[in-house]
């Protein structure tokens, strides 16, 4: 027996049979392996969880469940979303990282797994010269959803932060996950283009800039190109732009010992370190940080 709906015109809207939320599963994941998605069965099992709102560890134990009709449409809407190259965060408006979830909207980069290398070495950077419990005052230049700013105030409890960036939108999205977090009261944002509208000193300059040569962003993958704010990608004609101005102006706002921090593409260390190099710093105090996959994914500089 078939749910059907009433039409506006009279007709009906065909509804297939109930399906409990392992079949739901499975035909979601054929669909999305259907229509070339690299990782069908997980981007399925997030999507169908979202729509049902259920926890993994509710779907593992009540998979033999009928799915409601409402979290069945649901879930087809975000497959055919999915299915268009959406990232699985932007349907669901969340994305994990480093172990704590933020909410992420239109106007912020989804933050990537390749991030957590600068948070990383930034807590061993700091294990090693002053302990986690130091008092810290920190800026994340470009902060977006605030991932690193505030996944780092999370792990270090007497540390203080500030985040820029030059949208508004931007520093809303933060703001809300600070709150989230739980480090409202020791999180502070601005706008700013860069350290233009920046004071103070701070122990820890830290940035995730665009990096993207211009020429090269619509070769991007769809998820990449079509749905992350292009300010966040667009690093000008060679990837640098960002790196130029940061680079000539954070050795005016370090503490004396203080360390910068900057995410790079694969290729861009030698660059960077020149730029670092023009901006006041010592090559010799100078190094990366690779990722998981072998890859120079942070440049370490000491003033």
């Amino acid at each position: 027996m078939r749910h059907s709906t009433p039409s506006p015109g009279g007709g009906e809207n065909k509804r297939p049979a109930p399906q409990t939320l392992r079949e739901a599963f499975v035909s979601a994941a054929d669909q999305l392996r259907e229509a070339g998605i690299e990782a069908p069965e997980l981007d399925a099992r997030l999507l169908l969880c979202h729509a049902a709102g259920l926890a993994h560890e509710d779907f593992v134990a009540r998979a033999g469940e009928v799915l409601p009709p409402r979290a069945f449409d649901r879930l087809q809407a975000h497959i055919e979303r999915r299915a268009a190259r959406e990232p699985v965060s932007r349907i669901t408006g969340v994305r994990e990282f480093y172990g704590r979830h933020f909410l992420i909207e239109g106007s912020v980069l989804d933050p990537r797994p390749d991030t957590e290398t600068v948070v990383e070495a930034a807590l061993d950077l700091i294990e090693t010269r002053r302990g986690r419990g130091a008092s810290l005052r920190l800026i994340d230049l470009g902060t977006g959803s605030g991932c690193i700013l505030l996944t780092l105030l999370a792990e270090l409890p007497n540390a203080r932060g500030l985040g820029t960036d030059l949208s508004r939108d931007a520093l809303r999205v933060a703001h809300a996950n600070a709150e989230r977090l739980g480090v409202a009261d020791r999180a502070s944002f601005t706008v700013s283009d860069w350290l233009d509208a920046v004071s103070g000193e701070f122990d820890l300059v830290l940035s995730n800039p665009p990096y993207i040569a211009r020429g090269e962003i619509g070769g991007l993958a769809a998820e990449v190109a079509r749905y992350d704010p292009h300010i966040a990608l667009d690093g000008g004609g060679d990837g640098l732009d960002a790196y130029r101005r940061i680079a000539s102006g954070a050795a005016k706002v370090l503490a004396p010992g203080g360390h910068i921090l900057l995410e790079i593409g694969a290729t861009q260390a030698d660059a960077v370190t020149s730029l670092l190099c023009q901006g006041g710093f010592l090559a010799e105090k100078i190094n990366h940080r690779r990722d998981l996959a072998g890859r120079p994914r942070v440049i370490v500089a000491e003033m």
